[in-house]
């Protein structure tokens, strides 16, 4: 498993300082169900907005 996860969304709840994603584990998805070429092509579901 990776050991630090990324993340530039500093509109997320998990989002913290240096860019790093807090979350327990993350989940992403390709758009509409379709098979992913590129990383554009997918979201991330951990997303959560910071209140």
């Amino acid at each position: 498993m990776a050991q630090d996860v990324l993340c530039e969304v500093n509109s997320c709840k998990y989002w913290a300082n240096g860019n790093k994603c807090n979350a327990s584990s993350i989940y992403v998805v390709s758009h509409r169900g379709r098979q992913a070429r590129d990383s554009e092509e997918t979201d991330c579901k951990t997303f959560e907005p910071k209140l």
